[in-house]
């Protein structure tokens, strides 16, 4: 356990000089940086601004150029992540570092000392899952997890290294907001008893909330400092972007024919960790977008692996777009009738890590671009790069060139992009998941004002986001997935966070408007004698519904 620290202690950490080149661009350039203890940090920038990259120079994972580091006052080389440990900082990756074949516990044993058995790290998540409000099962292969799911395994791997100094990027970007309040409880006791904290996020108000320090990047360079508690959204999104983002503008909807019909669709789950689908209807109108807020892990990858046609166990006639059962469709016919997704997980479902972004192009468009028209079969490579610039140019992805290799993108200028292929691809009907996980201020506004187009032009938009706040702005209906099962949808004038709160659980009323149903409680009955328990719930169910 940390403890306080002594007013005269040196700096935590202190950067001096940290630069770092890459062939297409300089991440850091000339960056001092000095860390308090039991400091919270922020470290602000928009995407591409060099975060990541000094997170992991810090980390030991990247060697930067030039510059020096000091630890506690002490000077410090840092070779790789276990020297990193070692010395007590732990990081928690933007995008994971998780083996998904193996299991929850078996990744964090990785991590940890090497005295400490199986069974004893496995009792160790359990009850830091527990006390900190991320509950995980240790036993659950990596691969049948969400992101969500995923992000709380990074979180407790690192909590359980007892750090001095712990490196957190976008921690909260897939997590509830009643997650992100149990995560800020640990991290403020944290900071209590003398553990520093590095945040990077672009959530704003969190950043204002944990914060008593705050470093700006633009451009690989530091172009300020800051209390962020003495500062608001508006004045950050300046030092950050040098403006304000810009408001959205919402015209009335004007909704036209049925374009996606989800009826009655039940689906068991496909491994023992996954979720059973129950009774899913759902429908997408033209001219419309429709939101999906729910907790992580609660069905939400199940049904979008049916809809996008990854999943064709459906009945054909459960799943409908403009009137054509296409249950046993798989994506590539489904995307011939102007179907188009994005999915959550950037790299491997999203793009191909080591191929180019022109190159990436052809995952969901392949009949549409790069093909030759005197040699059929050959890719026309001209055609691609020209398709892949203009993306980058429109939503303005930094980017070495349309040939840069996916993974070397930050993680939110690779989804401006991934974004911004299936946009640009013009879809009927698009289904997209976590738009702006990770994606700066003045990009999460771009993207949203991008699918309110989308939707003023007649499409139809189904978002499924944990950012209630982005469903809040985008949606012009709202349901609530829980345990596998839909909420009957509400008009987002009519949503409230307390509301979809309490759906979350799996308590709504029913489309007749007769009984309150508490499903998660009708779930767990059978094993509940009392049924007082019960009754309380549905009576305080019904007094907020």
């Amino acid at each position: 356990m940390n403890t306080p620290t002594s007013p005269h202690a040196p700096p935590r950490l202190q950067l001096a000089g940290i630069t770092k080149s890459y062939p297409a661009v300089v991440a850091n350039s000339d960056v001092s940086l000095s860390v308090e203890p039991g400091v919270a940090h922020a470290i602000l920038g928009e995407n591409g601004a060099g975060k990541s990259t000094l997170m992991k120079i810090i980390y030991g994972s990247v060697k930067p150029d030039a510059g020096t580091v000091h630890f506690n006052g002490q000077p410090v080389h840092i070779r790789n992540p276990q020297e990193a440990r070692a010395l007590g900082i732990s990081m928690v990756f933007q995008h994971f570092s998780l083996f998904d074949t193996l299991t929850v516990a078996e990744n964090v044993w990785l991590g940890l000392e090497k005295s400490l058995t199986l069974s004893e790290v496995t009792q160790r998540i359990t009850a830091k899952a527990s006390e900190y409000g991320l509950d995980i099962d240790p036993m659950r292969p990596v691969h049948t997890l969400s992101v969500g799911e995923m992000q709380r395994v990074e979180i407790i791997r690192a909590l359980l290294t007892d750090p001095k100094l712990l490196i957190l990027d976008e921690p909260t970007s897939v997590l509830t907001p009643q997650a992100v309040e149990k995560l800020f409880v640990v991290l403020k006791q944290l900071v209590a008893e003398g553990c520093s904290i590095l945040y990077i996020s672009h959530k704003l108000h969190e950043i204002r909330e944990l914060c008593t320090a705050c470093t700006v990047l633009r451009g690989g360079k530091v172009t300020g400092v800051c209390n962020p508690q003495q500062e608001t959204n508006a004045s950050l999104s300046r030092l950050m972007i040098g403006a304000e983002p810009p408001e959205l503008v919402h015209h009335k909807v004007r909704t036209g024919s049925t374009v996606l019909s989800v009826q009655a669709l039940d689906l068991p789950r496909e491994d023992q960790f996954g979720v059973d689908l129950e009774g899913i209807t759902l429908e997408v109108r033209a001219g419309e977008v429709v939101g999906i807020a729910g907790v992580s892990g609660n069905g939400q990858k199940e049904l979008l692996y049916a809809l996008s046609g990854e999943d064709t166990r459906a009945a054909a006639p459960m799943i409908q777009v403009f009137d054509r059962q296409v249950g046993k469709f798989g994506p590539g016919r489904r995307r011939a009738l102007g179907v188009h997704f994005v999915p959550e997980e950037r790299l491997g479902r999203g793009a191909v890590p080591t191929l180019g972004l022109a190159h990436n192009l052809m995952l969901t468009r392949r009949n549409a671009i790069g093909q030759s028209r005197w040699l059929p079969g050959w890719i026309n490579v001209k055609a691609l790069e020209t398709q892949a610039q203009d993306i980058i140019r429109r939503f303005n992805v930094k980017a070495g060139g349309p040939n840069s290799a996916a993974k070397s993108l930050s993680g939110g200028n690779l989804q401006k992009f991934i974004v911004g292929r299936e946009i640009d691809a013009n879809p009927k009907l698009l289904i997209i998941s976590q738009p702006t996980w990770g994606v700066d201020v003045g990009a999460s506004a771009q993207i949203r004002g991008e699918i309110l187009k989308l939707r003023d032009a007649g499409c139809a938009v189904l978002v499924v986001s944990e950012e209630l706040d982005e469903l809040f702005e985008i949606s012009d209906r709202l349901h609530v997935i829980a345990k596998g099962r839909l909420s009957p949808s509400m008009d987002r004038a009519q949503a409230t966070v307390t509301k979809i709160g309490e759906w979350m659980s799996g308590l709504w009323e029913s489309p007749a408007g007769s009984e309150p149903v508490l499903r998660q409680a009708q779930d767990d009955r059978a094993s509940d004698n009392s049924t007082g328990s019960v009754r309380t719930v549905l009576a305080s169910g019904a007094q907020h519904a």
